[in-house]
């Protein structure tokens, strides 16, 4: 598989790949050895129907779903309605999609988190929309030792409603937004792959052991900026048929604004951590 560089910390476009064609047995197990060594993959001019982007996803791991049907299927990311239109830009629907451009990682507020996103690109608008990345295993590297290893021994509680009443209070009434108790998570992922290590933060974070709550907060404000500097970030502007697959457990995110009287779509499928991945080594022991 052909690759260039995206960024010097991270991520490879690959090339001249049709993803349809990747099986288990013919081409999974090299782009899976990209996806651990390079944490974010581009591939262009990928038009994967539905069906075919889950099988792809299926490769990866089980597909994650966060309802109560257990049918597999996409996630649109869009402000598209069922008439045509566009969410209204103060619709809790599109404040939802606003909360995305807080930086953060996929689903570390769930019972079990993600392993990687397959994003794709279906609806761009006429301007912004892009998608900001950063490597954890790059920024955690440029941390100090010794915060280095008091994160290696530290714990965070993750809450969905913590990232959505950053943007509003209304949404952390939603059913889809609070169903879901505090999750705890070790601070640092290492990838069994390879040995690498980042750290796994999110704007989900509610809460950080053994400190109170101001500290806390001021603490994870602290290393998500120690993450983000403008140099680490690799922001990636759409063109329908991109497809993204990134590793939840080495990078960080966020979506940037668009113009919101326009149609943006894109739909993901996340893929949930196995031990296989490090998940086991990621819960926090009770107390």
């Amino acid at each position: 598989m052909k690759t260039t560089p995206l960024h010097p910390d991270f991520g490879v476009e690959v090339h001249d790949l049709d993803l349809d064609a990747v099986t288990a047995e013919d081409g999974y197990a090299e782009l899976r050895h990209l996806f651990d060594t390079h944490s974010l993959l581009l591939f262009r001019n990928q038009p994967l129907s539905d069906a075919q982007h889950l099988r792809l996803a299926r490769l990866f791991g089980p597909i994650e779903n966060r309802t109560d049907d257990p049918t597999e299927r996409l996630s649109p990311v869009s402000n598209a309605t069922e008439d045509g239109g566009v969410t209204a830009a103060d619709a809790l629907h599109t404040l939802n999609l606003i909360a995305n451009q807080l930086w953060h990682t996929d689903s570390t507020f769930l019972p079990v988190p993600a392993l990687a996103n397959l994003l794709q690109a279906r609806v761009v608008s006429s301007s912004g929309g892009e998608t900001e990345f950063v490597s954890t295993r790059a920024g955690f590297k440029r941390l100090p030792e010794e915060t280095r290893e008091r994160l290696r021994h530290t714990g965070f509680r993750h809450d969905y409603k913590t990232s959505r009443g950053e943007i509003a209070k209304e949404l952390t009434r939603m059913a889809i937004i609070s169903k879901w108790p505090e999750q705890h998570w070790r601070a640092v992922w290492p990838n069994p792959a390879n040995g690498e290590e980042a750290l796994y933060i999110a704007s989900h974070v509610c809460a950080v052991d053994g400190m109170e709550q101001a500290e806390a907060k001021a603490w994870v404000k602290q290393l998500t900026a120690a993450m983000t500097p403008p140099e680490a970030v690799y922001t990636h502007a759409w063109e329908p048929g991109d497809l993204i697959i990134w590793d939840e457990r080495a990078t960080m995110h966020r979506g940037r604004p668009w113009p919101y009287d326009e149609e943006r779509t894109l739909v993901s499928v996340c893929v949930t951590a196995r031990d296989v991945d490090g998940l086991a080594k990621m819960r926090v022991a009770p107390t």
